[in-house]
């Protein structure tokens, strides 16, 4: 459990830092003041009046962990940032409390009620929008050019990529509360039948947030549907007689920071569930070894080439192929297997922005971390192997064909994939897996 009053005096280090910042991004890019808009919630639909709860715009949090619509953070070079909450209610809801009230210290709080208030406190100047919400941007008088002006967007937003120790011990806890909800699903799996629905209902109930306040919609996949690398769409019944295998892709949130867990689980017995497991032991051990090899400098999609090698050694030693590691990743058959990207970076968003330096090589299109390791930088490590019907009908008509084991791939395609998935903040030496240490592997 986090300390308050480390918390706070924590969060007071990261804003006086992030102010600093802002304040020279302003000063470079020709702007007077910035205003954060938290946001307001989205229309699920234009057909009727119901909202998706309120996902607060990322710079906003990057300040303050609030998740209230319509409240801002006003930063103008020299001051203290200034926390504009909008107190005014309806009767139809009430915002989220927050997980604690550690941030209010390093702000001057200025209440008001009702948007139209706003307008009275911002700065003479120019003074840019940061917000997806153009008719509060519009209404406050804003000309279309402040609202998020490309150069300084890609400031602040290099901003997220290296994080403050206030946002490390953050995305730490968020480990450690999803820590709670892998064990409690693990648990239920290996009792006994349970439909992908009960388990993510499990999850929920052992991490205490609830879909809203999970950083993505969790993957709960039993057998074959783990194939679907992005599966949400729960069976509501248990297999008959039991499911042999289970990928749990799950996070949870922290103060607006996110974590990002994928596990995969087999039971039973059997020569093809025998050959799942070793699969999952040897996806699990080379995921160890690109862990072990994270080191500042090096460029993430290297260690993405060294995940395609390792693939290799892993489809051989499974029997899945017989071909030599250069054969296997030159021809792509490694990415058929494996056809998404080693990870990305983490922090207020699941997928955080930052890192996406340059586009990737052609044969790395989902890749979506292409920055050179740095100390601070906090991303996922997520190898997987994967029995997808689309890709696998490539990979049989491609000139390695021959090289597969096509009955032992067809025996294993009933338990869908494996993925193991870590969250490594980088140091000066190697990386702490934050991970790791939450669930006591």
């Amino acid at each position: 459990m986090l300390d308050g009053n480390d918390l706070e005096r924590l969060h007071g280090e990261h804003v006086a830092w992030l102010s600093t910042e802002y304040a020279r991004s302003l000063g470079e890019t020709g702007w007077d003041a910035v205003l954060v808009h938290s946001g307001r919630p989205a229309p699920r639909t234009v057909f009727d009046d119901q909202f998706w709860p309120l996902r607060p715009t990322p710079h906003f949090q990057h300040f303050a962990p609030l998740a209230e619509a319509d409240c801002a953070l006003l930063v103008v070079p020299g001051r203290r940032p200034t926390l504009l909450k909008n107190v005014a209610r309806d009767f139809w809801e009430r915002p989220a409390l927050p997980e604690s009230e550690h941030y209010l210290a390093a702000f001057d709080v200025v209440e008001f009620a009702g948007a139209e208030a706003m307008v009275q406190l911002l700065p003479s100047g120019r003074v840019a929008f940061i917000g997806e919400d153009a008719a509060r941007a519009t209404s406050l008088g804003l000309p279309d050019a402040a609202r998020c002006p490309a150069e300084l967007m890609r400031r602040l937003d290099q901003l997220r990529v290296l994080k403050t120790p206030y946002e490390i011990v953050c995305l730490a806890e968020a480990n450690r509360i999803a820590a709670r909800g892998h064990h409690a699903v693990l648990q239920a799996f290996r009792d006994g039948a349970h439909a992908e629905l009960d388990l993510h209902l499990v999850y929920l109930r052992a991490t205490r947030q609830d879909d809203p306040e999970t950083p993505y919609k969790n993957i709960v996949a039993l057998g074959a549907h783990a194939a679907t690398l992005h599966h949400v769409h729960y069976g509501r019944r248990a297999p008959a007689g039991g499911a042999e295998s289970l990928l749990l892709d799950a996070g949870a949130t922290c103060h607006g920071y996110a974590s990002d867990i994928t596990r995969t689980f087999a039971l039973g017995a059997g020569a093809a569930v025998d050959a799942f497991r070793a699969l999952i032991a040897a996806v699990e051990r080379l995921q160890q070894t690109l862990c072990a090899e994270v080191v500042a400098g090096r460029p993430y999609e290297a260690l993405h080439d060294r995940a395609h090698e390792l693939l290799a050694g892993a489809l051989r030693e499974v029997g899945i192929a017989r071909a030599s590691t250069a054969e296997l990743v030159g021809s792509g058959a490694t990415r058929a297997f494996l056809p998404h990207g080693l990870g990305h970076s983490l922090g207020l968003q699941c997928h955080d922005v930052g890192c996406a330096e340059f586009s990737p090589r052609a044969d790395n299109p989902f890749l979506r971390n292409t920055t050179r390791i740095a100390e601070r930088q906090v991303f996922t490590i997520e190898p997987g192997c994967y029995f997808i019907d689309e890709k696998l009908a490539e990979l049989r008509s491609s000139s390695i064909a021959s090289s597969i084991d096509w009955s032992l791939v067809s025996a294993l395609a009933r338990f869908g994939g494996v993925r193991i998935e870590d969250d490594l903040v980088v140091c000066a030496r190697g990386a702490e897996n934050l991970t790791r240490a939450a669930l006591g592997d």
